[in-house]
């Protein structure tokens, strides 16, 4: 009796990871909603910040004054962060697991490049391109993320996203055609099936430790050789 023969299905292809950095790479320490309330007022806060508003494009809709005195406000709570900056668990082996397949890694930020340049200096590593707040248009705009897989020469389908945020990592990486892995350590997103299509990553984890084994069983880790970074 002959035994049928199970097709394999092909892994897609993997040629690089884009981090977001605040609440992924590192611990997050910022407290965003005493940041809200500081930049946007207790009463506006209770309208506007609560409900999710991106507080950054919300501010472009301000005069040159308004913007100024908010972004001052935001700077000093990003500064207070740094002082307490922790790398997240997970996220050196990680990096060093991707540097051994040849796999790039890039970094997409809503804080500003001080902060950047602090953490490549701080923890000893370096994801290029690395792109802050400076850049324009912010996440969840794709823009970011397509400028990154431009850079490297390589379709955005070869890409993972990991972030944090779904409205702005997830979209991100949705809207650029790029895989999406959610972090959700507190779990407080739910199952992936009870999101919406337009916030839905491909995957979830509950910490940077399961992002080795979910390369290795859904993707073909293509490594770029000549990788300059």
């Amino acid at each position: 009796m002959s035994i049928p023969v199970t097709a394999s299905v092909k892994k897609p292809s993997l040629r690089g990871v884009v981090f977001d950095m605040d609440g992924t790479l590192t611990v997050p320490v910022i407290d965003f909603a005493a940041m809200y309330r500081a930049v946007l007022g207790d009463d506006a806060y209770a309208s506007l910040g609560s409900g999710g508003v991106d507080i950054l494009h919300h501010i472009e809709t301000w005069g040159p004054l308004e913007q100024q005195k908010a972004y001052e406000t935001i700077a000093l709570f990003e500064r207070q962060g740094l002082d307490r900056l922790q790398i997240m668990p997970g996220a050196v082996e990680l990096c060093h697991y991707l540097d051994s397949r040849s796999i790039r890694r890039g970094l997409i930020t809503r804080n500003v490049k001080v902060a950047v340049d602090f953490f490549h200096q701080r923890f000893g590593m370096e994801f290029h391109p690395a792109l802050s707040r400076e850049f324009r248009p912010y996440k969840p705009d794709p823009a970011p993320l397509l400028h990154i897989c431009e850079a490297w020469d390589v379709p955005s389908h070869e890409v993972l996203m990991i972030g944090d945020s779904l409205k702005d990592d997830v979209v991100c990486g949705k809207r650029a055609g790029a895989f999406t892995c959610l972090l959700d350590e507190s779990g407080r997103y739910g199952p992936i099936d009870s999101l919406t299509d337009d916030t839905r990553p491909n995957f979830k984890v509950c910490s940077l430790s399961e992002v080795i084994s979910l390369l290795d069983a859904h993707f073909d880790l293509v490594s770029d050789v000549q990788k300059t970074d």
